[in-house]
Parts: structure tokens; C-alpha cells; sequence
């Protein structure tokens, strides 16, 4: 049987497995089951085949089992009731040993222990937001998010509260972080969630307006015109670019907080800073991609930088991780490529 939180994460998410692996020990542990247990239960969310209650029962089960030592509740039905229906090998094998990921966590030491349960109450609350926001499963029943604060409090649920259990574990782990204010950096690790999210948010637009899903807020689009609807149409789609625009701005902002707490990591603590700058690399390049499209909503496959581009990255970082300077460089470099 494959490890939990080596071969099987890998294969579930290889962009995060990255950050994990350069890791220092103690640290994969919690934070890798903390991923498998979120994993699962987005895979729940998103299992399309099932009705919309039944997942959100299912998602209520997991959660409930997440807070709780084992003895709590079953977990064994949702496997039975969503593994079958996974088309990816490795999200079925997930679902069917969420039961030894929890029996894993009661193994941690308690504070661990306690930071990864809070971080999955946000997490799967953020994932019941999204599947009670939007009822819909395809363009026939698209919905959106009202305000740009429905926007912002969505990226703090899904990702940004990962930024505060990174920060917390790592605190807890790392004496050489004991000089660190862990209220102010954990508030600046939420901006670091934010901005792959809003990232990802953007990204994906087009494949959300397909799955009924709208996270332009309508207020927004009203301003200019528009309505959800109307982004289905590549002929309408233009007019987005405003708001588009500023949310790229947005992201940008985030990340500037994201480098400001990734330069704050002390130089020793190589691993955590490269397991911080990777995925803000990646998202600026992503981000500078989706920029340079002339129209980001009409693509048909997400937009995504290519394989050789972040072997480059991984490269040029894993050299530049020991200097300020040199890090502040490679951020510049990418973020001066989101022209908006």
C-alpha cells in the first residue's frame, strides 16, 4: 500500500507535493494530512454524480469526523457512496483511507493536532459555502457571488486560512522562527492563500461559468453591464476586462504581502522559504499569462505556464533561495509581467 503523505499526495496534487517534500520532517506529517483530509473532502463537493444533498451530507460527515477523536462518525459510508464514482485512481484510494489519515492525526502531538482540526472547520465551512451558493451544476443553473467581500471571504475560507496553520505549525516547530509576532505573520500568511486563490479563481473562470459557478461578483458585473450570464457569451466577454483587471491588481497585492512575509523566513529556514517561494513563483507566472490573454474568459483549457518554464523556476529559486536580493529579483521579474 502506498504512503499516506508521500506516494499518494503526490499523485493527488504534484504542484503542493513540491512544497511538502522540501519540507523539514516534522512538518510533512501534519500539514500533508491536513492537505489529504481537504483533498477528500473537496472531492466529496465536487463528485457531480451524486444529488447536492446527498454531498452535502456526506460533506457534513467529514467534517464532523475532522473535529473529533476517532469513534465519531463513519466515515466508511462516504467512501462507499463517492470512491466509486472517482474516474482519477488516486482520488478514489484517498476516499477510501480517509479512516487511517484521521487515525494519523490522533498520533500528533496535541497542538499540531488541534491547529490541523481548526483548519478543516474553515476549509470544509468554505466548502459548504460553495456548494450551497451555487445550486446549479452547469450553465443552465448559473449562479454568482454578490459583492467583492463574498469574493474575499471565499478565498479566506478555502486557502487563506491555510496561511494561519502554516504559520501556527511552523512557529510551534522552528525555534528559529521564535522571534516572529505570530498574529501579525499569520494575518500576512492569509494574504499568501489569497493570492494563489484568487489566482486559481481567475484561472478558472471559464471552466466555473460552465459548472454554474460565477465568483465575478454580480454586483461588479452590473456596474459594467453585465450579468453572469452574459460572460458565456465570448462576444460580451470584453467588457469584463475591468473588473478582471482589478482583481489582477488585487492578486498582485496579495502577493506583494506573500514575498514580505516569504523574505521575513530566516535564512537558515531554506526549506520553509523555498516551500513559500515556489508557489508564488508559479502563481505570478500563471498570473502573468492570464494578463498577456486578450481574452482570459473565452479560452476553452485553463491557462497554465508550461512544464519547462516551472522546472526553470524551481532551478533559478533553489539557487536564489539563500539572498534576499536574488529572491526580490526573481519575484520582480515575474510580477512586472502582469501588465494591467
Amino acid at each position: 500500500m502506498t504512503d499516506l503523505v508521500g506516494d499518494l499526495l503526490r499523485r493527488v496534487s504534484r504542484s503542493f507535493y513540491l512544497s511538502l517534500a522540501v519540507l523539514p520532517r516534522p512538518l510533512r506529517e501534519p500539514i500533508g494530512l491536513a492537505y489529504l483530509l481537504a483533498r477528500a473532502s473537496d472531492t466529496v463537493a465536487d463528485t457531480r454524480l451524486l444529488p447536492r444533498a446527498e454531498r452535502l451530507r456526506h460533506l457534513a460527515t467529514l467534517s464532523a469526523a475532522y473535529a473529533v477523536a476517532p469513534g465519531g462518525p463513519d466515515v466508511s459510508a462516504v467512501a462507499r457512496a463517492c470512491a466509486p464514482l472517482q474516474s482519477h485512481a488516486a482520488e478514489r484510494e484517498l476516499l477510501e483511507r480517509v479512516a487511517e489519515a484521521l487515525a494519523r492525526v490522533e498520533r500528533l502531538p496535541a497542538g499540531d493536532r488541534a491547529a490541523l482540526r481548526a483548519v478543516l472547520a474553515t476549509i470544509t465551512e468554505g466548502q459548504r459555502f460553495d456548494l450551497e451558493r451555487f445550486p446549479g451544476e452547469d450553465a443552465a443553473g448559473l449562479a454568482a457571488l454578490d459583492t467583492l467581500a463574498d469574493l474575499d471571504r471565499y478565498t479566506y475560507l478555502v486557502a487563506g486560512c491555510v496561511g494561519e496553520f502554516w504559520t501556527r505549525l511552523h512557529i510551534a516547530h522552528r525555534p528559529r522562527l521564535g522571534g516572529w509576532d505570530g498574529a501579525a505573520m499569520s494575518a500576512t500568511g492569509v494574504r499568501f492563500g489569497k493570492a494563489l486563490q484568487l489566482t486559481n479563481v481567475l484561472r478558472d473562470v471559464p471552466a466555473d461559468l460552465r459548472h454554474g459557478r460565477c465568483y465575478l461578483p454580480a454586483r461588479e458585473l452590473a456596474t459594467l453591464g453585465l450579468g453572469p450570464r452574459d460572460l458565456l457569451d465570448p462576444k460580451r466577454t470584453p467588457a469584463v476586462r475591468p473588473l478582471f483587471d482589478r482583481l489582477l491588481r488585487d492578486a498582485l497585492e496579495h502577493y506583494d504581502a506573500a514575498w514580505r512575509y516569504t523574505l521575513a523566513i530566516p535564512r537558515p529556514e531554506w526549506r520553509m522559504r523555498l516551500a513559500c517561494a515556489w508557489p508564488l513563483l508559479i502563481g505570478l507566472g500563471t498570473l502573468a499569462a492570464i494578463a498577456r490573454h486578450p481574452n482570459p474568459l473565452a479560452v476553452a483549457r485553463p491557462i497554465k505556464i508550461s512544464r519547462g518554464a516551472v522546472r526553470a523556476i524551481l532551478a533559478r529559486s533553489s539557487l536564489a533561495v539563500w539572498s534576499d536580493a536574488a529572491l526580490r529579483r526573481e519575484a520582480g521579474r515575474l510580477r512586472a509581467a502582469v501588465r494591467v
